[in-house]
């Protein structure tokens, strides 16, 4: 009885420290998100003597996270104090989010990360920039490169055509050194952070050509099979086949960075067009929903079993990024904002049942948002999607007043309608820069670093095979292991194998760099 007694006491304890939040009221979400914040930055350490200011501990092996994570970080953390008024970070974000701008090009190229750089790890940092400008954040001094500018250089760094090379008939490759494992990959969120961003441009500075960009971006995904006309964002193909072996593994974040950029072509586009992109952000929500959100909590379904996580650190992070990228398409296009907000509620609330973890207080988030607790996996990623749930529940609160239409913040600013971050149509052009594309000669922490990823590789192969005699994961991704109108047994065991030898591939070698 004594030791019945002492563990429910123990059950009691940990239930009280879990993460408390009544999703309905506004302040206690924001209470809530304000404790998350803080746990999220007890993996922060760039502000400690003989660490890199304005990233997370790595890359590996030095850290778990590579460079672009921390640029994803200050974007969630401007959301943060977009959302809730907090501004107890925002000298960090701001330092951080200059001291990896990479003079005199300011293309967030900075020498000590170009050799391993792909266009969306570059990307990211340019994505946040570009927040920073649409919710008005704190501008920058007036003597350092300026949000817009930022954002801009980025963009027209990849619209070179130095970028978009005609193998598969354009689009951008995922690497941009030749040397780099995936410079022969084109894949959706490369392509898709360009798109977004062109159609973010566009709708800021009232400039036609970020859009023309962003519409060619996106014919170019349909023809070559990384869309589909019903919502399907599939991850990638192989330039070496001419685009033909699409990998249809889908990860939330590709299809939610082409539904928010769907929803900034709406809002700045009129008539027929805008006719046109209201049906492609809807079927791109109702395909998102259908496949992440299909049990209520989000589920990253290309690496996420009951039983099984393939996901590496960085996939960790996407549920963060498209609960956020959903909540603005709330505020873009409208008439999404009654089925996005419930769908985000309901996962937000299964997302902060998972905060129950030991560390910070018993209140450590986890990975999976379906069992109803702590799953034991706690990182910086975890914690970014938590406050990111969070957050954007307060893109739209009807207990919390608004104009009823575009939610309590009102729609992402422009130029013409409150926007300050000053712009470069220049930008990113300037010469003098470090060649990303140039090699410098490989160190012993290259030769370590390579040593670590060749380990990774073969032990998510043995596991990937392991799952593939089980068939577990078969049965949550059916639709990326299964081929359809198979004539015979011996064709479905070849088809098999391929795929499962693909996922295990390109899990290991996403964001390398």
């Amino acid at each position: 009885m004594r030791i019945i007694a002492i563990t429910a006491l123990l059950v009691a304890r940990q239930a009280l420290a879990a993460l408390q939040v009544d999703l309905k009221s506004p302040d206690s979400i924001k209470r809530a998100a304000s404790l998350v914040a803080s746990d999220l930055l007890t993996y922060y350490h760039g502000s400690e003597p003989g660490q890199t200011p304005g990233i997370l501990p790595g890359p590996p092996p030095a850290g778990d996270y590579y460079w672009w994570e921390s640029g994803a970080l200050w974007g969630t953390l401007m959301d943060y104090w977009h959302y809730t008024g907090d501004s107890s970070y925002n000298e960090l974000i701001t330092s951080s989010m200059l001291f990896h701008t990479g003079p005199p090009l300011n293309a967030y190229m900075p020498e000590n990360y170009t050799i391993s750089m792909g266009n969306d790890d570059q990307g990211f940092w340019g994505l946040s920039a570009m927040l920073a400008a649409e919710i008005g954040f704190p501008d920058p001094p007036a003597d350092k490169p300026q949000w817009l500018q930022l954002a801009q250089a980025v963009f027209h760094t990849q619209a070179d055509p130095g970028r978009h090379d005609d193998v598969c008939g354009g689009g951008l490759r995922w690497q941009i050194p030749m040397a780099n494992i995936g410079f022969d990959y084109k894949n959706s969120i490369s392509n898709g952070i360009f798109f977004n961003l062109g159609a973010r441009l566009a709708r800021y500075t009232g400039n036609e050509t970020y859009a023309h960009h962003a519409r060619k971006t996106w014919d170019w995904m349909m023809a070559v099979g990384l869309m589909t006309e019903d919502g399907n964002v599939y991850d990638g193909a192989h330039t070496g086949v001419n685009c033909t072996d699409v990998f249809k593994a889908q990860f939330s974040y590709n299809a939610a960075i082409f539904l928010q950029g769907a929803a900034f072509m709406y809002s700045f586009t009129k008539g027929a067009e805008q006719v046109l992109w209201k049906h492609r952000v809807q079927a791109l929500l109702d395909r998102s929903i259908s496949f992440f959100f299909r049990t209520g909590p989000m589920i990253e379904l290309s690496c996420e079993t009951p039983t099984v996580i393939l996901c590496k650190t960085d996939m960790l992070s996407f549920k963060g990024y498209t609960h956020r990228w959903m909540a603005s398409t709330t505020q873009l296009a409208p008439f999404t904002r009654d089925t996005i907000m419930r769908v985000l509620r309901n996962s937000t609330a299964a997302a902060v049942n998972s905060c129950r973890g030991p560390l910070h207080d018993g209140r450590a988030c986890g990975f999976r948002w379906t069992t109803g607790g702590y799953d034991g996996l706690t990182g910086a990623g975890q914690e970014m999607s938590v406050l990111a749930a969070l957050s954007s529940l307060l893109a739209f609160n009807e207990n919390a007043g608004g104009d009823g239409k575009t939610g309590n913040k009102g729609a992402p600013l422009t130029g013409e309608t409150g926007g300050t971050s000053k712009g470069n149509p220049h930008a990113g052009t300037g010469k003098g820069v470090v060649d990303p594309t140039e090699l410098r000669e490989v160190t012993t922490g290259d030769r370590v670093g390579a040593w670590i990823l060749t380990a990774l590789t073969l032990g998510t192969l043995v596991a990937a095979f392991v799952l593939m005699g089980t068939g577990s994961f078969e049965e949550q991704e059916g639709e990326a292991a299964a081929a359809a109108g198979e004539k015979n047994k011996e064709k479905k065991e070849k088809k098999k194998l391929s795929i499962w030898y693909k996922i295990a591939r390109e899990v290991i070698f996403r964001h390398q760099g």
